[in-house]
């Protein structure tokens, strides 16, 4: 089966306190319209800073969560001198601390720094249809010239998920994988 590749950057959702203490009381704007339903890439973007180095322009994403977190690369990780643990979203046990400005107000976020594990959104119909549950683990096969097979992808279950692998730059880059490339699912029912 067919599934299409969300490649997904640098990013950082925030509580409503933390977004308002850094840009003050105004709307959460969208920028762009993301396929998982209601969720979307605002306007604002922040620049992440550890004592060893800075990474800008890192998009602050919507809707507001009841936690702060940031998603970032191995990649960035390295830059930063940070060592951030592999983690389902939400799952901020053990993660990394950093530094979090806009312009004049910076904000130290404790626990919030994670690599996102690789995932598969899929929606509660689908997922009975599959006869998969919520963080089962699966493969999925990449054709191509740096093609091979991608191991420990969760799934994440939702009411009306957009069918879709979502994976980070670092994994995308690997495998030569851009935004909306389809890899197959492997079947392991």
């Amino acid at each position: 089966m067919k599934i299409e590749v969300g490649v997904s950057n640098r990013h950082i959702h925030l509580k409503k306190e933390t977004f308002e203490y850094l840009f003050g009381n105004v709307e959460l704007k969208k920028y762009k319209v993301l396929k998982q339903p209601g969720e979307f890439a605002s306007e604002y973007v922040v620049t992440i800073k550890t004592d060893k180095s800075f990474i800008e322009r890192v998009r602050v994403m919507g809707p507001f969560r009841d936690y702060n977190q940031i998603e970032i690369s191995k990649t960035d990780s390295i830059k930063l001198g940070i060592n951030p643990p592999v983690r389902t979203s939400g799952d901020l046990k053990g993660a990394q601390s950093i530094t979090v400005i806009n312009e004049n107000k910076e904000l130290y976020l404790e626990n919030a720094v994670i690599i996102a594990n690789r995932h598969i959104h899929i929606s509660k119909e689908k997922a009975l249809a599959l006869k998969v549950n919520n963080d089962d683990v699966t493969s999925v096969y990449i054709e191509g010239e740096k093609g091979g097979i991608l191991s420990d992808v969760h799934y994440k279950v939702g009411d009306n998920s957009y069918f879709e692998l979502h994976l980070d730059t670092d994994d995308g880059n690997a495998f030569l994988l851009s935004q909306n490339d389809e890899v197959e699912l492997l079947d392991e029912n």
